[in-house]
């Protein structure tokens, strides 16, 4: 599909990707592999695990994740990516880079604003 402005993608790709958590979520996931989710909670304190659930949810509907239920005592529940949520890597690495470097730009930005 061509890139032009009429046909635009991006707004489809950021509403899968949008949200504070989303990135992050993915991220352990790719770099860490499989987690339940208590471990994920755990990596992200600031979280409520109504919003967790929420996030986890909507990444699955979306086939970016997968939820395996294990039928045991208490339960166990375990999220990985889905081959389909890998080909986002490069997509996040991306954005990541992106995300340093302005970083760097506002800081170094600010910095000429004190000296001034």
């Amino acid at each position: 599909m061509e890139k032009t402005p009429e046909n635009c993608q991006v707004e489809d790709a950021l509403g899968i990707l949008v949200g504070k958590w989303k990135p992050v979520i993915l991220l352990y996931l790719l770099q860490e592999g499989t987690k339940r989710f208590s471990e994920l909670k755990r990596k992200m304190p600031g979280i409520t695990q109504k919003m967790l659930t929420k996030q986890l949810r909507e990444l699955e509907d979306e086939d970016i994740i997968q939820r395996v239920v294990y039928a045991q005592v208490p339960p166990k529940v375990e999220y990985s990516m889905t081959d389909y949520g890998r080909s986002l890597e490069p997509v996040l690495d991306a954005m990541h880079d992106w995300g340093a470097k302005h970083t760097v730009r506002k800081v170094l930005k600010a910095d000429q604003v004190k000296s001034s």
